[in-house]
């Protein structure tokens, strides 16, 4: 069964090989730690070296005003972690005895600073030098990285025997297709949330519509309502409702952007809302890879499967293909899959243990090439389009047929494009339930690490929600302090034994306050 080329395996033992990574924010650090933790790096037989554009680590977690286009982050003042942070956090290294359930982003900020330095990071990162572009030398076998030194604004070309693409997506913005919409951002009255800071963003704006049911959208309503202003929130698939003595309007999704004049929107159920000052659109983020020529990285949806394409894609919805969620399944023409990785890539999971075991999984392929079994990988993938196919084909069944499915704002390139692909695309690295840990477990089994998902993390992940609302209320209260008061203090597996008794005794609370809820 041959699906690709032979891939290109450069790995060399007694050659000492250079890794490129792109970004020095969680992905970034997570892969500079693990590759520290190597016998090849600390043989001297691995170096690494990253670039990151801004003039500190931290990545998303690193406030930025929003004056560029796109800012460099779309952190918002009153962001906390949607996890607790034991679930959230790097295996390694835990957060301080007695922090916050959920941190707010200058506590997130501080830990990933601490994570570099304790695990002597910092003289790995080159800080203030973006990756202009990268390009692959087959004759000499190796990757062709030019950055920029912002300090002098000198260019320099770096050549790199492997290239870890590390650089997040929560920066380009996506806004929908929705008709009408384009008018109002240009007329000033839209804006993603990536330009969202706090209330003040709105001037004297009176009531705000804001797009998306996700973490960001919950947060900017709850932000908005605290600032005294009505709120329209449009959420797919949700049913009409008026909330806080009507300031707070639920609805579904948004059909059409009407007249400016009368702040009018129109829903897909017909209804109608005016008197609307502002949108925000907390729509998501498009993958975006500058560094890539459009001629290798092709930005459109991929052709159907099988056959696995020839080239690799990016259809601003996923990556594909790529074995693993992270190898470009391509063969050897521009991208060895034994020579390059992305990571980060998966959504709807908790990101810092899942980096860890896509980190083990990449430097055990770099280190053993023949370990990525092409024929096999072309076959999960092509089981997993089969999957989504028929999974995508059965909701459009019960749902309108012109409708673009729920995920999915529109057409990249023109109205030709086959919206079921584009599900397929939007599906593609999310993770539903339990996946994520079957995934992580199954990446550590690949790498032959010895190291598997603890039941306490699925069963909090699980109960996040829960947690988070209960949180809050003690906040409000004025009792989380007391709660985490020396909590996490322990050692060893102490650490984690006392953050998890804490979790089940604030599920125990919810459970006195709404036993309603454990007769669901």
């Amino acid at each position: 069964m041959d699906f690709l080329p032979t891939l290109e395996a450069s790995w060399n033992q007694k050659t000492q090989q250079h890794i490129c990574i792109i970004g020095s924010g969680p992905s970034g650090l997570a892969a500079l730690k693990i590759i520290r933790d190597s016998q090849q790096f600390k043989g001297g037989l691995w170096t690494a070296t990253a670039f990151e554009a801004r003039d500190k680590v931290g990545g998303i977690w690193l406030p930025a005003p929003p004056i560029s286009n796109p800012p460099s982050t779309p952190l918002y003042d009153s962001l906390t972690t949607n996890l607790p942070h034991p679930v959230m956090a790097y295996t390694s290294f835990p957060f301080p005895a007695g922090t916050s359930l959920f941190p707010p982003a200058s506590t997130v900020l501080k830990y990933f600073e601490d994570y570099a330095a304790h695990f002597e990071l910092n003289e790995h990162i080159r800080l203030n030098t973006p990756v202009l572009s990268i390009t692959r030398d087959h004759t000499a076998g190796k990757w062709t990285v030019c950055v920029r030194a912002l300090e002098t604004s000198a260019e320099e070309t770096h050549d790199f025997d492997y290239v870890i693409v590390a650089n997040g997506h929560y920066r380009l913005p996506r806004l929908p297709a929705t008709p009408g919409l384009g008018e109002w951002v240009e007329a000033k009255r839209a804006v993603h949330s990536v330009y969202y800071r706090n209330p003040s963003t709105f001037g004297d704006a009176k009531t705000v519509l804001v797009v998306g049911g996700g973490p960001s959208g919950q947060d900017l309503v709850t932000d908005l309502l605290a600032s005294g202003r009505n709120v329209v929130h449009s959420v797919t698939g949700a049913a009409p409702e008026n909330l806080h003595d009507g300031r707070l309007k639920v609805r579904g999704r948004i059909a059409q952007y009407g007249d400016l004049d009368k702040g009018l929107v129109t829903f897909e159920d017909g209804s109608e809302e005016s008197g609307i000052d502002k949108a925000v659109l907390a729509t998501g983020y498009k993958f975006d890879f500058p560094f890539f020529p459009t001629s290798v990285l092709r930005p459109s949806i991929p052709p159907p499967v099988p056959p696995l394409p020839g080239a690799l894609y990016n259809s601003t919805y996923h990556i594909f293909p790529l074995a693993r969620h992270v190898f470009p399944l391509v063969g050897a023409d521009e991208f060895p899959s034994s020579t390059v990785a992305f990571l980060g890539i998966p959504i709807r999971v908790a990101p810092l243990p899942l980096l860890e075991a896509q980190m083990r999984a990449v430097l055990h392929v770099f280190e053993h090439p023949e370990s990525l079994d092409p024929t096999q990988e072309a076959i999960d993938i092509i089981s997993r389009y089969e999957t989504l196919r028929a999974r995508v084909a059965q909701q459009r069944a019960s749902s309108s047929p012109t409708q673009f499915p729920d995920g999915v704002d529109g057409p990249i390139s023109g109205p030709s494009e086959d919206p079921v692909e584009l599900a397929i695309a939007a599906a593609w690295h999310r993770f539903e339930g339990h996946e994520q840990f079957q995934y992580r477990d199954a990446m550590h089994a690949f790498a032959e690490y010895p190291h598997r998902v603890p039941a306490w993390e699925i069963e909090m992940y699980d109960a996040k929600g829960i947690l988070r609302e209960e949180w809050r209320d003690l906040e409000r209260l004025g009792q989380a302090e007391e709660w985490v008061k020396d909590v996490g203090a322990g050692e060893g597996e102490k650490v984690a034994e006392e953050w998890v008794d804490l979790m089940r005794k604030l599920l125990r609370r919810a459970e006195e306050r709404h036993p309603e809820r454990s007769r669901l």
